[in-house]
């Protein structure tokens, strides 16, 4: 079962969390009262939203209290506020800040992080501000060097290239998946990723978010390296990789070697959007690591 949190965030930007929890088998209703076990708060990337995790949150729900938010401008979740300077509330600070909202409002701490792509990055930046909050944290597929730039006017380019609106939410699963100059080979994962961020208007299918400020909340981090805040994170923390993802190999055991308790997994056939391309992989991954910060955590 699923059940939709309103937390108050930055800004007083108003979000949507999501906790995934099991019906009890013997009444047939979900479970009463505060969950006591170990928490899970997922972050979903830029342009993602808080279903992305979905499958994700099923297996990690059977031993732990699972949340996953939709961020900022994502979702569900508001957009900033009219007005607000978008740099500001759509920078690095505000993302953390409705992250940390989330753990304490939620009352989640200490809590695991896993966060994807810009979602790894907030859970990073999080550890490393607030150690007191957070007991693990895994990575999946997000580099800690300075993209720069040219990267993000290729992002410009390619949001001008999308033809909005898709006539069917198929057809927006097909030219992400197959048609965008971007793909070189068909990629059902990025499809589906992108087909679940399409609502229907009046005039076909269109994004959740806005593309302008999708661009603005990049360029806060593009530009700048991560690495300092990495080496600031203490607890445990786990770098998965895509082997034909963003995150290249080198620049990945180089994060593992910055981390004071870092570790390195890889995942075979799988891409940028790892959680979609192989799921199954990216469990047998996680849980071992899940299961020895919990027995650390215990003795």
């Amino acid at each position: 079962m699923v059940q939709r949190i309103d937390v108050t965030g930055a800004d007083g930007v108003r979000l949507a969390a999501w906790e995934f929890r099991e019906a009890d088998p013997a009444a047939g209703a979900q479970s009463a009262g505060p969950d006591p076990r170990p928490a899970v708060l997922l972050l979903h990337g830029l342009m993602g939203r808080a279903f992305h995790w979905a499958g994700t949150a099923r297996w990690l729900g059977e031993h732990r209290r699972v949340i996953a938010l939709d961020q900022r401008g994502h979702g569900q979740s508001d957009r900033p506020p009219a007005g607000h300077d978008v740099r500001t509330s759509l920078g690095r600070e505000a993302f953390v800040a409705d992250a940390e909202a989330v753990v304490e409002q939620l009352g989640l701490a200490p809590v695991t992080l896993i966060g994807h792509s810009m979602g790894a990055l907030t859970a990073w930046q999080l550890a490393a501000r607030r150690p007191d909050l957070v007991e693990a944290v895994v990575i999946c597929d997000m580099r800690a060097s300075a993209l720069g730039e040219a990267s993000q006017q290729e992002w410009e380019d390619w949001f001008h290239r999308w033809p909005v609106p898709f006539p069917t939410q198929d057809a927006a699963r097909r030219w992400f998946g197959e048609d965008d100059p971007r793909v070189e080979r068909p990629d059902p994962g990025r499809g589906a990723f992108f087909a679940e961020v399409m609502h229907e208007a009046p005039d076909g299918w269109r994004p959740l978010f806005s593309r302008r400020q999708m661009l603005t909340a990049r360029e806060t981090w593009v530009h700048d390296a991560h690495w300092e805040e990495l080496a600031q994170v203490r607890c445990p923390t786990l770098v998965v990789r895509g082997l034909d993802g963003e995150l290249g190999r080198a620049e990945a055991q180089e994060m593992v070697r910055v981390l004071p308790a870092g570790r390195y997994a890889e995942i075979p056939d799988a891409g940028h959007y790892l959680h979609y391309d192989q799921p199954a992989a990216l469990r047998a991954a996680l849980e071992p690591f899940l299961e020895g910060v919990r027995a650390d955590a215990s003795r």
